[in-house]
C-alpha cells in the first residue's frame, strides 16, 4: 500500500461497495473519466486535494488518476470522513484522513501533502495553499494552480490576492454557474435538513427556522424546510439578498430579533460569530443550533460554554446540550458543518457536477497554467457548458437549436 494514514485497511471491502453506489450516480464525471482515459490529459502531474473523504470524492480521484494524475488526499474535515472510502483509496494512492482526527493530525495530514511538492491543488477552505503561501518560494516552486471548492476558501484566496501576495492561479470552482446552482442550493438545501434531522429526528412541520445568510446556499435550505412545513426566518446584512428573502415571502429581521422566535438556527454565512452570547440570551428553551458554513466559527463556541452552567451534556450522539440557568441550548455535531458531520453531504448527482466541474478546471490549470495571471480566476463558461450538456445527454434530455434566421436576427442592430 502507498504511504499513508487511515484507520483500518480493512473497510476496503465497504468502501469499494459504497465508491461503486456512488459512480452509478455520477455519470457526467464517469464521462470525462473516460476520455480522461484514453487522453492522459494530466500525465505525470503531481495533484495534492483536500476535501471530505467521501465516496464521490473516491470517484473524482480516479478521475485524476486514471488521467495520468499522481494524485494525493487528505481529508479537508475532521468529522467529515469515511474510514471504509478512505481504506478502499488507501489501495491505490497516497491517504491521510480518519475520522475524529484532531487539529493537530490534520495539520500534520496538510503538511505532508505540502512536503510532496504538489503541482496543482484541489482545495475545501484554501488549507493546502495557505500553507504553502506561508512556507515561502520554495514551496511554491513548480505550482501551475490550484482550485477551491467554498466561499470561506475564496476569501482567504482573494485576501491573498488584495495584498499581492497570491502566486498561482487558482480556480475559483465554487463560484461556476453549475456549482452555485446545483451544489450550493439543492447539494446543501437537501443535506443540511438531511443531517439536522438525522441528528435530532426533529418535525419540521409547525416549527420556526431562523436562517442566518441568504446566499445561494441559504435559498436552498431555506425553500426546502418551507417545503418541510416550517415557518423561515431570514437574516442578512447585504440588502439585495435580504430584499429577495422578502419578495420570496419570508420574513426578514435582525438576528437578535429572530433569536427570540427561533426553535431552530442555521449559520451559513462564512462568517464568525454571527450568533454569540447576546443570542444566546433571547433564546427559548431547547432551541437547536446548526451550522452549515465551512469553519466552526459561525456559532461562536467560546461564548456559548461561557454561558452555560456547567460542562454540556451530549444528549443524543451529535448533540450537546448547554443548561443556561433553566434553558437548554442544543448544539449540533460541535458547531461543524452539519450536512456532512451528520449527514452524507451531498447527494452523489450534485457533487457528479461540482467533481466535474473541477476535473475539468484541473485539465485547464495543466493546459493552459502557464498562460494564466496569479490572480482568483472565473472557471471558463466553456467548462460550465460542456458539464451542463453532458449532465442533459445523461438525463437524456434534448434541446431545441436556433435557425440560421434566428442567428441572423440576435446579431443583428436593425
Amino acid at each position: 500500500m502507498p504511504p499513508g494514514h487511515i484507520a483500518d485497511p480493512g473497510l476496503a471491502p465497504q468502501g469499494e461497495a459504497r465508491i461503486r453506489w456512488a459512480a452509478g450516480q455520477m455519470p457526467v464525471l464517469g464521462r470525462i473519466r473516460e476520455r480522461f482515459t484514453a487522453e492522459r490529459p494530466l500525465e505525470g502531474c503531481r495533484v495534492a486535494v483536500c476535501l471530505h473523504v467521501t465516496a464521490e470524492t473516491a470517484n473524482l480521484m480516479r478521475c485524476l488518476i486514471d488521467g495520468g494524475g499522481q494524485a494525493a488526499l487528505c481529508a479537508a474535515n475532521p468529522l467529515s470522513t469515511q474510514d471504509d472510502v478512505a481504506a478502499a483509496l488507501a489501495r491505490q494512492i497516497e491517504v491521510h484522513a480518519l475520522v475524529g482526527e484532531d487539529l493537530a493530525t490534520y495539520a500534520r495530514h496538510v503538511g505532508t501533502l505540502v512536503a510532496g511538492r504538489p503541482q496543482v491543488t484541489i482545495d475545501d477552505g484554501a488549507d493546502l495553499l495557505t500553507v504553502m503561501h506561508a512556507a515561502g518560494a520554495e514551496a511554491l516552486d513548480g505550482v501551475i494552480g490550484g482550485t477551491e471548492e467554498t466561499t470561506t476558501g475564496l476569501l482567504r484566496l482573494r485576501a491573498l490576492e488584495t495584498q499581492g501576495d497570491l502566486r498561482c492561479p487558482v480556480m475559483a470552482v465554487n463560484e461556476s454557474r453549475t456549482e452555485r446552482t446545483f451544489n450550493d442550493r439543492y447539494g446543501t438545501g437537501q443535506s443540511t435538513l438531511d443531517g439536522i434531522l438525522r441528528a435530532t429526528n426533529l418535525l419540521l412541520a409547525g416549527h420556526t427556522l431562523v436562517l442566518v445568510g441568504y446566499g445561494m446556499t441559504g435559498k436552498g435550505i431555506a425553500q426546502r424546510a418551507r417545503g418541510a412545513g416550517a415557518a423561515v426566518i431570514v437574516c442578512e446584512v447585504d440588502p439585495m439578498r435580504a430584499l429577495e428573502a422578502r419578495m420570496e415571502g419570508y420574513e426578514v429581521m435582525p438576528s437578535l430579533q429572530a433569536a427570540e422566535r427561533g426553535d431552530l438556527f442555521v449559520t451559513v454565512t462564512g462568517s464568525e460569530s454571527v450568533l454569540r452570547g447576546e443570542h444566546f440570551e433571547r433564546m427559548k428553551d431547547g432551541a437547536v443550533l446548526a451550522n452549515a458554513g465551512h469553519f466552526d466559527v459561525e456559532i461562536d463556541l467560546g461564548e456559548l460554554g461561557a454561558a452555560a452552567h456547567g460542562d454540556p451534556e451530549e444528549v443524543l450522539p451529535l448533540v450537546r446540550q448547554y443548561d443556561l440557568g433553566g434553558r437548554r441550548l442544543n448544539l449540533l455535531a460541535g458547531g461543524r458543518v452539519v450536512n456532512l458531520a451528520a449527514g452524507e453531504g451531498h447527494p452523489a448527482a450534485v457533487m457528479d457536477m461540482s467533481f466535474a466541474t473541477q476535473a475539468l478546471a484541473v485539465e485547464h490549470l495543466v493546459r493552459h497554467g502557464a498562460e494564466l495571471e496569479p490572480r482568483v480566476l472565473d472557471v471558463p463558461g466553456e467548462i460550465d457548458a460542456e458539464i451542463a450538456r453532458l449532465k442533459l445527454a445523461a438525463l437524456g434530455v434534448e434541446l431545441d437549436e436556433l435557425t440560421d434566421e434566428q442567428r441572423g436576427y440576435l446579431h443583428s442592430w436593425g
